[in-house]
């Protein structure tokens, strides 16, 4: 069968997973999200996708990021173009145990790699999505240029032409862009990223662990991950650090790096809700600049 254009999230699931089901419940503050469930039941979220594109990134980030045997995801369900139908994740709270495994969890992920910086999941599109705005998995395979050009150059010109941002403030972010070569530290490997991982991606389960939903995976900078940890907060984030150090220690100066990495998000938030977010990249430009070495 396929979606008629009145379906709703119940009608979805039934059809997406071959089960019959016996309640919906739209989740608050979304519009686009419900838990729905079954007739043997279980209960699943059911999202309605930005697009086909969009459902067929999400999708194939959550199976490339369980592929690592690493991080808890939800199993995905069923997908057509306009569904997501996942596993639903009991909520817990964050405990010190869960976020040093979580740490332990989200190095492993990281090691299990990637092909190429901007490599998107297997069967996943090259026009991918991070949270409501575009993001172009285009694969290189020097970091500082492919950060340069794929993330941060497309949303400053864009924040530039809706006059979000100042010239004078773009100024700021352009040195860094050409800084980056020595602002980058050490060369890495592409790393395997949850490439959104704000807390609200980040669910403390019932069962002591952490799951991550809703990402933008794709091969990346292992710090790209850790920065936006950092940005947006993250639950007991000082043992999920520990625990991350365990297992795969970062290079010295990463601490120091976070504003280079973080300046991608906080140009997509300020193309995407203005506000503070284009005084927030500019801030995290300056903090890089003022931590690389001097010219």
């Amino acid at each position: 069968m396929t979606a008629d254009a009145g379906e709703g999230p119940g009608a979805a699931a039934a059809r997406l997973t071959g089960r019959r089901t016996t309640a919906t419940r739209a989740l608050p503050g979304s519009g686009d999200l419900a838990e729905v469930t079954l007739d043997d039941g279980r209960t699943v979220v059911v999202k309605r996708g930005d697009g086909p594109e969009a459902v067929r990134a999400e999708a194939a980030g959550l199976r490339w990021l369980a592929a690592a045997r690493a991080v808890r995801v939800p199993e995905v369900r069923g997908e057509d173009d306009r569904w997501l139908v996942t596993e639903r994740v009991p909520p817990g709270r964050p405990g010190t145990g869960a976020a040093l495994r979580f740490g332990r969890a989200l190095a492993a992920l990281h090691a299990a790699g990637a092909p190429a910086f901007g490599a998107p999941p297997p069967g996943g599109p090259v026009e991918a999505r991070i949270g409501l705005a575009p993001m172009r998995n285009v694969p290189g395979d020097d970091w500082p240029g492919w950060y340069a050009e794929h993330r941060v150059l497309p949303y400053l010109r864009r924040a530039l032409d809706d006059g979000a941002l100042r010239r004078s403030e773009a100024a700021v972010i352009e040195r860094v862009l050409r800084r980056l070569p020595e602002l980058a530290g050490p060369a890495e490997p592409p790393a395997r990223l949850h490439g959104d991982l704000w807390n609200g991606n980040v669910l403390w389960g019932a069962d002591e662990q952490v799951w991550l939903i809703d990402p933008a995976a794709h091969g990346g900078h292992r710090e790209t991950d850790l920065a936006m940890l950092h940005l947006f907060g993250c639950p007991r984030l000082d043992r999920v650090l520990e625990g991350y150090q365990e297992v795969a220690p970062l290079a010295d100066g990463w601490a120091d790096r976070i504003g280079v990495h973080q300046l991608f998000p906080l140009l997509v938030h300020t193309v995407l809700f203005g506000g503070g977010y284009a005084a927030q990249a500019v801030a995290a430009a300056r903090a890089a600049l003022g931590h690389g070495p001097a010219r």
